[in-house]
This record gives C-alpha cells, sequence and structure tokens, in this order.
C-alpha cells in the first residue's frame, strides 16, 4: 500500500513539472527570433523569417521568378543580351490609372520601400491596404509620403525616410500585416487631349518592395499614414494634421510642406496631441513650430557672408532638408519641408487622437499675426484595426504645386 501510495506521488509530482515547463514562459536564449525589428543590436541572430522582393522584375515576391521577363519595357536594350539582362526594370502608368505594385498573401511586415518616381510627385497617389481592406490605411501622394512634398529634391537623412540623389525615395518603416497587403500607386494627372500624344502625363517608377515572411506579435499594429492640404488657410483656422483617429496605438511622425504667403516669420504656432477624450484643451503642446520640428530661434544661422538665413539640416529623428527661396521672378513664394519622427517618443493612446497645429507670424505692437499659408503635411501612426476612414483626398487641380 505505501509502495502504490509513494508511486502515484511520484507520478504527481512529474505530471505537474511537465506541465509547469511547459507553462513556464520562455527565456530569450530559447526563443525563435521572428526577423522583425531590426536594428545593430539583433543583426547577427538567425531567423526561419524567410525574405522575399517585390519589383518590375518579380511582381509577384515569389521565390525563383524574378527577372524571368522577355517583353518589359526595356527589351529593346535587352535585345542583344535576352532574357535575364534588365528587360523590366520599371513600369509606366498612364494618366487616369492606377498600378497594383504589390500584391502579397501571408504574415510577416514591410520591412524597406525604394522606388524613384519620374512624373508629377504629387498626382501620383500611393495607397498600401491590410489584410483584405477596402479602406486603404496609407494614401498620400508619393512625394509627400517620402517628405519631399513641393516636387523637388532635398537630401533627407534621416532613420525611417531617407531621400538620395536624384530622387530615390527610401523608407524603413517596419510595417506588419497577417494575411497580405496590397500597394498601389495611381496616376491622377490628366489625360491626354486629342491633339496630345498619349503618353503626355505618363508617370514613370522604377521599385522594389522588401518584406519578410514570418510570424507577426500579437502586440503589433497597422501602419498608416495620411496627407492634408490646405491652401490657403483660412484666416484664424488652425490647420489639422490629424482627426478621427479610433482605437489604440501611437503616433510616430509630422512631415510638413509648408508655402509662406507672408513677409516675416511664419512659426509661432503652437502643435498640439489630443488624445483619449481632450476636447477644448489637449494633453500635449508644443511651444513653436520650429520647437515642435526639433530646431530653435527660427532656424536661423549666420551664412558664410554674414548675412543671417534660414539653415537647413537633416538628422536621424528631425529636420529642415528644403528651403525654396524665391527668385524674384515668377518663383515668388518661400516654400519649407519639415519632419519630426517620433521613434524615441512615440505618442500613445488608447481610444481617439488628434493633431493641430497653427500658423502664427507677427504683425504690429508685438502682436501675433495668425497666417494664410499653403499647408500640406502627412501624419503617421500605428493602431489596431479597423481604423476610421479617411477623409476624401482632394482632386488634381487642388492638389497641383504652382
Amino acid at each position: 500500500m505505501r509502495k502504490a501510495i509513494l508511486i502515484k506521488a511520484g507520478l504527481a509530482v512529474l505530471m505537474f513539472a511537465v506541465f509547469a515547463a511547459a507553462a513556464a514562459p520562455q527565456s530569450d536564449k530559447d526563443k525563435a527570433f521572428n526577423g522583425l525589428g531590426m536594428g545593430l543590436g539583433n543583426l547577427s541572430r538567425l531567423s526561419k523569417a524567410q525574405t522575399r522582393s517585390v519589383s518590375p522584375e518579380n511582381f509577384t515576391g515569389e521565390k525563383g521568378k524574378a527577372a524571368m521577363s522577355t517583353d518589359g519595357p526595356a527589351m529593346s536594350a535587352a535585345r542583344d543580351l535576352g532574357q535575364g539582362w534588365k528587360v523590366s526594370p520599371y513600369v509606366r502608368i498612364p494618366a487616369g490609372e492606377t498600378f497594383v505594385m504589390a500584391d502579397v498573401k501571408g504574415e510577416g511586415a514591410i520591412q524597406q520601400i525604394w522606388l524613384t518616381p519620374a512624373g508629377s510627385w504629387r498626382h501620383a497617389i500611393l495607397r498600401i491596404y491590410w489584410d483584405g481592406e477596402t479602406d486603404p490605411s496609407v494614401e498620400c501622394p508619393v512625394g509627400d509620403f517620402f517628405a519631399c512634398g513641393w516636387g523637388q529634391y532635398a537630401q533627407i537623412s534621416s532613420l525611417p525616410v531617407c531621400v538620395n540623389p536624384g530622387s530615390a525615395f527610401n523608407c524603413y518603416w517596419e510595417m506588419p500585416f497577417r494575411k497580405g497587403f496590397k500597394m498601389t500607386l495611381e496616376n491622377i494627372g490628366a489625360k491626354p487631349r486629342p491633339n496630345e500624344a498619349p503618353t503626355t502625363n505618363q508617370f514613370t517608377v522604377y521599385y522594389q518592395v522588401n518584406y519578410t515572411l514570418t510570424d507577426v506579435p500579437d502586440d503589433a499594429a497597422y501602419f498608416h499614414a495620411q496627407f492634408r492640404r490646405v491652401n490657403p488657410l483660412p484666416y484664424k483656422d488652425v490647420y489639422t494634421i490629424l482627426d478621427g483617429v479610433k482605437g489604440q496605438g501611437h503616433y510616430v511622425g509630422t512631415y510638413m510642406a509648408w508655402g509662406v504667403h507672408n513677409n516675416g516669420w511664419w512659426g509661432e504656432g503652437e502643435l498640439k496631441f489630443y488624445m483619449d477624450g481632450d476636447s477644448k484643451f489637449p494633453s500635449i503642446a508644443y511651444t513653436g513650430t520650429e520647437d515642435y520640428f526639433c530646431g530653435s530661434y527660427d532656424f536661423d544661422a549666420k551664412a558664410p557672408d554674414g548675412t543671417i538665413q534660414y539653415r537647413e539640416f537633416t538628422t536621424p529623428y528631425a529636420g529642415l532638408p528644403q528651403v525654396i527661396r524665391g527668385d524674384g521672378h515668377y518663383q515668388v513664394m518661400q516654400r519649407f519641408g519639415l519632419y519630426r519622427w517620433h521613434i524615441m517618443d512615440p505618442v500613445r493612446f488608447e481610444k481617439d487622437f488628434k493633431v493641430t497645429i497653427q500658423a502664427l507670424g507677427w504683425r504690429s505692437g508685438g502682436r501675433y499675426l495668425p497666417l494664410q499659408d499653403d499647408i500640406a503635411s502627412v501624419g503617421f501612426w500605428y493602431q489596431t484595426e479597423p481604423h476610421a476612414k479617411f477623409p476624401k483626398l482632394p482632386d488634381k487641380d487642388y492638389l497641383e504645386i504652382i
């Protein structure tokens, strides 16, 4: 009898140990690395994640299916060399048409996008859809998405966005998906008139979308980007960068293309974050436009000739990479491109979120002047799905940069 009791007790202890071991959390040493959250600190780690890439040389991203084209747009240049010799390096998108850049099934994350566009950047609309959704989570003119909203090149050397000579757009935002993603580019330019060439307002793009197929953590949120423009901002109105966001998430960045309609300094306005039921007053207010974009005192610095000038700068988290100065003839406006990435300081919210900024200068008597400027912006954030539907994008004439 005593022996039977001891055997039963031993079995109970063994079963408890087995269940406890199964329930115990794995140590970091035992966990398989999913290949996400890349950085120098984990670059040496092996992973079962599968690297894939979509481009004009492999529209599906399938393994072993790249560089197979025999009838791509560069087939004439490759006629002496044949298949595998850069036959399909780019695509042409006629005015009024939408091109599907990628349509991928599976679970994973976009890790890098490179593209170089030829055509009107403001009239090429980038959209990204996650997991079969019908309303895009990203909807933005392609130039503004890559922090070049004025249709002109500006060198940008930040962590999530790099723009390199001559118009090489790169982004490194990690963009998780669980069932797949679709990426499109719409050319909203005017269709050719009867007396114009069929290629009028055509948009040409070289691109590469690099992604990984892997397990995505349950707490990984979805990437979003929304564009807005107001020109001119009505007198005493506050410019809205983002509004109507519902759900849990965190705000990670702002890009602004700011065109000034007045003389004098234009950046006294405060940027404000409203979150989780804030109404009249926000939870966070920055004390000036240049303060929010991590600058100070009007972005002024002494030039080599001794004059005080705006000083362009580009850093990992913030920058004023673009200052377009009037030429005294037809190009009369001063225009600015600014970015601020909240990578180390994401702005977290639980239920709802809104971002505004004041356009504020100076008038006589040391008084603030509400400005009526040309302002466009992109707000970047992560959140749970489903997301609230975006406001309707303005038409091509309203978007046009003149």
